[in-house]
């Protein structure tokens, strides 16, 4: 068998693939070092921002505590001298509520309020604090209801100091003072953009938190545990900078939290625009002394080029015919030539795995469906039979296993429309028993519509955010309008409430949610909305899908487009 002659390399092939190689290696390094220096450039400039910013909250509470322990001097002198008429201190401080005495048994002895009325009886006074006696730091409490006035129930954090009157005897001086103007200068301070600050003791109970509701309803923790550990000054832990700075007249702790992703992201996203119009830079005079080896090869490589580019156009009909030129020409034809088949055989390969992709995917968005309201709704039917309201708490457990019959649906990814319809008015009728009534829901449904088929569990999620997000912070009677019909071929179907409404940012913000954000957020709104957006673009195609329509304080709409199918269609 006659052996084929092996071409040589060429000078002019040596020569690019060392200057390519130089120039990839030389700018991944300069963009490795450049790009590390200067994130931990922004990281360093986060951490001092965040400190100066919680330095200044610390000053500002130290300040405000300090007034407080001047005033609780004043009291104390005013005790002692028989001067027990605090009615100007009270006129001008309208954030002190009262000013209360207690003996060493802790009998309250004194009261003065203003035009509060004390009750005649208190069950239970929850300003009054257990402290050493004697003691004289400033003893701060938790934030609490006042309990001691008829009809007022203000939000106060109690002081107390002990203190040792002209007669020799011990007693316990306490003011209750509201919270809401710590509260107010706490929510105004941002670090970054979605940054924040809390207060928390030395034991890690947190005092303040300007997402109390978020931390009462477990939607989102603070490790505090964790916190407590740390000295004063700035850590890094889990991708986020945590800023400590402690009281020193109590034992307050304020803490800045901000993510280091959300502190650099801007500016290293300007710095990658930066970059990029430098690597443009280098391309153009790439392209240059390409062009100077492009009259080498000369006319080959021109077809080679035009054949590649047709490849690209159309891949599966595409058949080459080998090119001849030099022997660097000869043999790059013959390598793509092999390419060729080789991709013609993926191409087919990958088509047969497409569908086991889209199920896959498919089972991986549904099983992202929120099973809090499982756990929710059992709560209640707990509560009814505790109640004795057994006919209710009957009725609740009948409606929930129909809704999740038609969620199961023997494994089957599409349902009719009527199902799905009455999967969405057994949600609708479990969370108007759960809300006793504070909204009211109506449907209307073409009857032509109901046959055709669709995804399972697609209006759920939309009730859900509509409840939740909504129409959950309304003082109003809250409404929720369905309505399933026909535009074109297609079938539209609308999910509309008279809630607070969102901007167009959020709405926008919705549907592009990331999944690994999904993961690791604590807010859950727009996660439903996302997951069925994408599970009917797996199963339609892009021209379908999910589009919000909403107004502050007026309302949303949730309109899904998906095309009539009938059964064994798809």
């Amino acid at each position: 068998m006659k052996r084929r002659h092996r071409p040589e390399l060429s000078l002019a092939l040596i020569m690019s693939g060392m200057v390519v190689l130089i120039v990839v290696i030389s700018i991944f390094l300069a963009f490795e070092i450049f790009m590390g220096l200067y994130e931990n450039s922004m990281k360093e400039s986060a951490i001092t921002s965040s400190e100066q910013a919680i330095g200044q909250v610390a000053k500002t509470i130290a300040k405000y505590t300090d007034n407080i322990s001047l005033i609780m001097e004043e009291i104390q002198n005013g005790i002692s001298n028989g001067e027990e008429d605090f009615a100007n201190l009270l006129d001008t401080r309208p954030d002190i509520v009262a000013i209360t005495m207690y003996d060493e048994s802790g009998r309250l002895t004194g009261c003065w309020a203003g035009e509060y009325e004390l009750k005649k009886s208190v069950a239970k006074n929850l300003s009054y604090m257990e402290i050493p006696q004697g003691s004289r730091d400033l003893n701060i409490s938790k934030p609490h209801i006042e309990s001691l006035f008829v009809g007022e129930y203000p939000w106060v954090v109690t002081i107390a100091q002990d203190a040792m009157i002209n007669s020799g005897e011990w007693v316990r001086i306490s003011l209750d003072i509201r919270f809401s103007e710590i509260a107010n200068y706490m929510d105004g301070v941002g670090i970054g953009q979605h940054g924040y600050c809390f207060i928390m003791d030395k034991e890690g109970n947190v005092i303040y938190h300007p997402k109390q509701q978020l931390l009462y309803f477990k939607v989102k923790e603070e490790n505090t545990e964790t916190l407590q550990l740390l000295a004063d000054g700035s850590h890094t832990e889990s991708n986020v900078i945590y800023t400590i700075r402690s009281l020193e007249n109590c034992d307050w702790r304020i803490v800045g939290v901000c993510s280091v992703d959300e502190v650099i992201t801007a500016k290293v996203r300007y710095t990658l625009r930066l970059l990029g119009a430098l690597l443009l830079l280098v391309l153009l005079t790439a392209s240059i002394s390409g062009g100077v080896f492009a009259r080498i090869f000369s006319n080959p490589v021109k077809i080679l080029v035009k054949a590649m580019g047709k490849f690209e156009e159309n891949a599966e009909e595409f058949q080459f015919t080998p090119v001849r030129g030099t022997s660097e020409v000869a043999a790059l034809s013959d390598s793509f030539g092999h390419m060729v088949v080789n991709m013609q055989k993926l191409v087919e390969r990958i088509r047969q795995e497409e569908v086991f992709l889209r199920k896959t995917e498919l089972n991986a968005l549904q099983s992202q469906i929120n099973p809090h309201f499982l756990y929710n709704t059992l709560d209640s039917v707990s509560w009814m039979c505790e109640e004795g309201r057994n006919k209710d708490a009957a009725f609740m457990v009948n409606t929930l296993a129909r809704l999740f019959r038609i969620s199961i649906s023997k494994g089957h990814d599409l349902i009719p429309i009527e199902k799905e319809l009455q999967h969405a008015e057994c949600y609708l009728q479990i969370q108007k028993f759960r809300y006793k009534n504070q909204f009211n829901y109506s449907i209307e449904a073409d009857p032509e519509c109901l046959s055709y088929y669709c995804n399972k569990i697609m209006l759920q999620p939309m009730i859900e955010n509509a409840i939740y997000h909504g129409l959950d912070r309304m003082v109003d009677e809250g409404a929720i309008l369905i309505r399933i019909f026909w535009e074109g071929k297609d079938i539209v179907m609308e999910v509309e409430d008279n809630g607070i409404g969102m901007t167009p940012q959020q709405c926008e913000d919705i549907l592009q949610i990331e999944r690994k954000e999904r993961k690791v957020s604590g807010d859950q709104i727009g996660i439903g909305i996302k997951n069925v957006h994408d599970r009917i673009r797996i199963y339609f195609g892009e021209p379908y899908g999910i589009v919000i329509e909403s107004e502050e304080d007026v309302g949303t709409k949730v309109i899904i487009r998906i095309p009539a199918i009938k059964e064994g269609e798809l």
